[in-house]
């Protein structure tokens, strides 16, 4: 089946470097500046939690600046009412800490990829059947390699699996082991506060850890 073009896009993306640059705590001002460093240091997936300060401000910013390669959306989407401003501000993302298929199926429909975070089998299978387009597992602290490695076995082939929560450049070698498909970054990557070139550095050390266990 040819992939629909936001789903070429995504897996272009992931091609890239499939690290979610998670930015918690951006405000709007700060938002052109840092995900100019992110894009630069080659990162092709951004998100903007929404319990940030304005963060449809911050979403819609960014979404502007970048060039089409990039995909950009909202984390801790909790309310299906919020995947319709989503799309209209041209976002392809809906990110959730959860596996809540009314989000998804809302994510579906409006035409965008939706990432529900899982733990359990019984969750990611649910959130498949439900449309979505990858699974955050999360928390990773908790849902460690070994269970990453066992939802791996039994889900369907191609199934991307994102571990966020904790992932520093040290700890992704063990989940990559597992069967991850790539990561969601927080606080590691993006403080709230944070300069650009702070950020830079930061995304720069996440990308040459990829690149040292994912050689091209």
């Amino acid at each position: 089946m040819t992939p629909s073009p936001l789903q070429a896009r995504l897996d272009a993306a992931f091609a890239q470097l499939p690290l979610v640059a998670i930015l918690r705590g951006l405000r709007p001002q700060e938002a052109e500046p840092v995900a100019s460093a992110l894009y630069e240091a080659g990162f092709r997936l951004i998100e903007v939690p929404l319990n940030s300060p304005q963060p449809f401000d911050s979403i819609a910013a960014i979404r502007r600046l970048l060039p089409r390669d990039a995909l950009v959306g909202a984390g801790t989407v909790l309310q299906a009412a919020d995947v319709g401003r989503l799309a209209d501000l041209g976002a392809e993302l809906v990110v959730m800490p959860h596996a809540d298929t009314v989000v998804i199926a809302a994510a579906v429909q409006a035409g965008l990829l939706c990432t529900p975070g899982i733990a359990t089998p019984t969750e990611a299978f649910a959130a498949l059947a439900a449309g979505a387009a990858a699974l955050k597992i999360f928390p990773a602290e908790m849902v460690g390699p070994p269970v990453v490695k066992a939802m791996r076995a039994v889900l369907p082939a191609g199934t991307r699996l994102l571990p966020v929560g904790g992932i520093t450049p040290e700890s992704m070698a063990p989940f990559l082991e597992a069967g991850a498909a790539g990561f969601g970054l927080g606080s590691a990557l993006y403080k709230p506060g944070m300069g650009a070139a702070e950020v830079a550095a930061g995304a720069r050390r996440f990308t040459e850890a990829w690149r040292t266990l994912r050689p091209a």
